[in-house]
């Protein structure tokens, strides 16, 4: 069945989210971090018309907020999500491009109760073809060092240790210009899909503009001065 959400649920909010609660996710935000947490025990946090809508507006919200460097996704309960509801309305909306980094945090299991047709087109891009195919035919949950082999995750931990990598992960990152890193994540996607020749060509386009940026600047003075750069994110 064809999923589309209706288009006005899912408004970027425009105040200034701290930490909310409500029956879908709990919003926490500290120190240039949000951390977003699938709340809706009872469905096993499935993507529901309401759990989209909550959740983009979460991801949404204060995008142009420099101080807000990175958003952490985890969920309450012992699967992370059941994936799609069997719902449908109007419109197709999705998240916007962002500028901040994402780091999900799985403790649990992902999941899902349909063909997962469209799960299954970032996962053929992300694993082997032979590997994804295999996970959308079984529906077998996989380990994680099965996750981590197939390059599904980037790094697997012991479950005691998982807060403290990710707030390790989550320090690296903001340790670095935003805009620097809004233009990273522009390039690589960019580049991706094209041959090898075309993407050399934008990759010295992208370091020329980076140079010219005044965080590209700053970046060359803090090195050639041996100090902590003071980044403007610009």
């Amino acid at each position: 069945m064809f999923l589309a959400f209706r288009k006005q649920l899912f408004t970027p909010l425009t105040i200034r989210i701290r930490n909310t609660h409500n029956e879908y996710i709990i919003t926490n935000e500290n120190d240039g971090t949000r951390e977003i947490i699938l709340n809706h025990e009872k469905t096993k946090n499935s993507l529901s018309i309401n759990m989209m809508s909550n959740l983009i507006q979460a991801i949404n919200a204060n995008k142009e907020d420099t101080s807000l460097r990175a958003i952490v996704l985890s969920a309450k309960g012992n699967v992370f999500s059941a994936g799609h509801q069997n719902q449908s309305s109007q419109s197709g909306d999705y998240p916007e491009q962002t500028r901040r980094t994402f780091v999900t945090q799985i403790h649990n299991v992902a999941n899902f109760g349909i063909f997962c047709s469209t799960p299954g087109i970032p996962l053929a891009r992300s694993v082997p073809k032979s590997r994804a195919m295999y996970m959308l035919l079984t529906g077998q949950p996989i380990n994680a060092k099965e996750a981590y082999e197939s390059g599904l995750v980037t790094k697997v931990v012991p479950p005691e240790n998982l807060d403290e990598e990710v707030t390790k992960i989550i320090d690296q990152i903001k340790l670095k210009s935003r805009s620097v890193i809004t233009l990273g994540k522009y390039f690589f996607y960019k580049q991706i899909n094209f041959n090898i020749f075309d993407a050399y060509k934008l990759g010295q386009e992208i370091m020329i503009n980076n140079t010219e940026m005044d965080d590209g600047q700053e970046g060359i003075r803090s090195f050639v001065e041996k100090r902590k750069a003071k980044w403007s994110h610009k």
